[in-house]
């Protein structure tokens, strides 16, 4: 087999996964669904005249909203079809068909969920003494879709995430994308995936993937951005001071 044969072979395994009915756990049975609709294509945010059958779907909690994405059945539970996907408000039955901002998969892909967000810690009242001291809730802002890499499952001694590939689900916007992904680590596409490393900031905004030997201790992390922080701050303090822009800092 020549290099052409064996790049088309594996750009199947990538992207035409065969999902057939099988005892073997290491293939997806697919089952048509009768109740599936091609949602993509809609207009976003309008409000479908019928129920679904959650039990068909992953359900996704965020703070704003509840997000559905069509579940294929699958022992590991992790395949996801996103050509049928609706939100709602959450614990409600009003389904809308959701703001769609890049191109989504058109084929069923493994992904892993993670989340992006913020504990958020009240006081009680002053009139209920007896209230607990401190009520604490986690708000989920973000939800990341990371494929898994040439779509294999969590067992295979090969499984790794693929970085390049995440969807986020913003829940203020009630909205998906893909998100835009720099990647810095040496190697291209035939690097070893095994050494990629993910870094996210402002605020679950940016993705970077790197090399497992740039890994930062996150005490430093923690300061350098404190020390962004609080130096643009000084920068707008002293802007009203002087008649240049920027200090010269030493």
């Amino acid at each position: 087999m020549d290099d052409d044969e064996m790049e088309e072979v594996d750009n199947k395994k990538d992207f035409d996964i065969d999902y057939v009915v099988a005892n073997d756990d290491e293939d997806i049975a697919t089952v048509e669904s009768k109740s599936f609709v091609h949602t993509q294509g809609w207009d976003s945010e309008m409000v479908v005249d019928y129920r679904i059958n959650e039990d068909e779907f992953h359900k996704i909690s965020l703070f704003d909203c509840d997000f559905f994405i069509r579940k294929p059945p699958d022992p590991d539970n992790n395949v996801y079809d996103f050509r049928e996907m609706y939100v709602t408000p959450p614990d409600t039955d009003v389904y809308s068909i959701p703001k769609i901002l890049a191109p989504m998969p058109t084929k069923y892909i493994r992904c892993a969920e993670s989340d992006y967000g913020a504990y958020n810690v009240t006081e009680p009242p002053i009139d209920a003494p007896r209230d607990p001291l401190y009520k604490t809730e986690r708000e989920i802002m973000k939800v990341y879709l990371t494929k898994h890499y040439k779509n294999r499952r969590l067992g295979d001694p090969e499984f790794v995430l693929d970085f390049e590939e995440i969807y986020v689900i913003d829940s203020k916007t009630k909205s998906i994308t893909r998100a835009k992904v720099l990647v810095t680590a040496p190697g291209g596409r035939n690097r070893d995936r095994k050494t990629d490393l993910l870094v996210i900031s402002d605020r679950g905004s940016s993705f970077k993937i790197i090399h497992a030997s740039e890994k930062e201790d996150p005490s430093t992390v923690i300061e350098r951005e404190e020390w962004d922080n609080s130096r643009e701050e000084m920068e707008r303090h002293l802007r009203k001071l002087r008649d240049f822009s920027i200090s010269n800092w030493f």
